[in-house]
């Protein structure tokens, strides 16, 4: 069995590959930072191996699918992304930009061209790497709540999709709160509740993936947040999220 993860050389999507190879899978581990990846490539030994790819790039996106045609892929893991902190107003345009095309576009292109393999031979797994931001309005990080509400939004419409057609398919997006990576440095913030560890999350999406699950949300209260999302009006979970993100250093 033969896995691709995006965003492999830190995170979520390092300790997704980690765990990918303990249960018995290969990877193919996919970033931008040759030298993190073969890192993690020493680490993991002949189980994994390494592609330089930058996603945030539509031509490199189609290219690698069309590289790993021939490497017989059974899951997609798509975990590059980053985000940015500040007032809409006031946070780089250019930096914005370069974001949609990391954790949109290439999530988008990358999950339509593996998906059409998949449904073509009736088997195979896509783990779309949300947030909880997915399910909110971000004050303060309103483009990167915005992306991740559509990774949650185009992980849901083919999920029905796949069960409509009785595909044996499966898709999934983990929408983890604040998880302990290097995330929070390049964007800009520091949370003010403790993290929970990417170990943890990696795991947990990993096996709600398998079970069939549409989301994982690996933590309790964030769990109850989402509830609570349902009983409040939307401008005053706005307000909230907007109180929340001002607690953070940045």
């Amino acid at each position: 069995m033969k896995a691709l993860v995006t965003g492999a050389s830190s995170g979520i999507g390092r300790d997704i590959a980690r765990e990918l190879v303990g249960r018995g899978w290969d990877v193919i581990l996919v970033a931008r930072r040759t030298d993190k990846l073969m890192e993690l490539k020493k680490e993991l030994g002949k189980h994994a191996m390494c592609v330089r790819c930058d996603v945030s790039h539509l031509e490199e996106c189609k290219k690698l699918h069309e590289v790993m045609k021939q490497q017989n892929i059974e899951m997609l893991v798509n975990c590059a992304g980053f985000g940015l902190c500040g007032e809409f107003t006031e946070t780089d345009m250019s930096r914005e930009l370069e974001m949609i095309d990391t954790n949109v576009v290439a999530v988008h292109v990358l999950t339509k061209l593996f998906l059409q393999d998949f449904v073509e031979k009736n088997s195979g797994y896509i783990l779309n790497v949300a947030s909880v931001a997915g399910f909110f309005a971000g004050p303060l990080m309103a483009t990167y709540y915005a992306t991740k509400n559509y990774v949650v939004s185009l992980t849901g419409g083919i999920y029905e999709e796949l069960k409509r057609r009785k595909s044996n398919v499966k898709i999934c997006a983990l929408c983890p709160g604040p998880v302990d990576t290097e995330f929070n440095r390049v964007a800009g913030v520091s949370f003010s509740s403790a993290p929970i560890d990417s170990r943890t999350a990696a795991s947990q999406a990993l096996d709600g993936l398998m079970k069939g699950k549409l989301y994982v949300i690996p933590s309790a209260k964030i769990k109850a947040l989402k509830f609570v999302k349902r009983l409040l009006p939307e401008r005053i979970i706005t307000q909230f999220c907007y109180k929340f993100q001002k607690k953070k250093k940045y």
